[in-house]
């Protein structure tokens, strides 16, 4: 993740979410310490996220219709799943992550 996507991503999670997340709500979203987290973030948005924090925060923009589900919690395509029902599981999937923000955020 480059850092003008992890700037594209805190713009697209602000809107999944219906509020503006500041850096500082970034830097909690990372689980990184109060004192210098939201400075961290501005950094990143520079030149990227470490590792670690983009592996977080891959999962977490699934809580946007904008970025896609990923491979290892897409269940919602197997032969399982009546396919008219795949997109109501996907929306409450997408709900849940949005609920996962939210909690995270506190």
């Amino acid at each position: 993740m480059t850092g003008p996507e992890l700037k594209q991503l805190r713009d697209d999670l602000s809107d999944a979410l219906g509020r503006k997340l500041t850096a500082a709500d970034m830097a909690k979203l990372c689980a990184l310490p109060e004192n210098g987290g939201a400075d961290t973030i501005r950094r990143w948005e520079v030149r990227g996220p470490t590792p670690a924090a983009t592996k977080v925060l891959r999962v977490l923009a699934m809580a946007s219709d904008r970025y896609p589900i990923l491979e290892k919690f897409d269940v919602f395509d197997r032969h399982d799943i009546r396919e008219e029902d795949r997109p109501a599981k996907r929306a409450a999937f997408r709900a849940q992550m949005r609920e996962e923000v939210r909690r995270r955020l506190g």
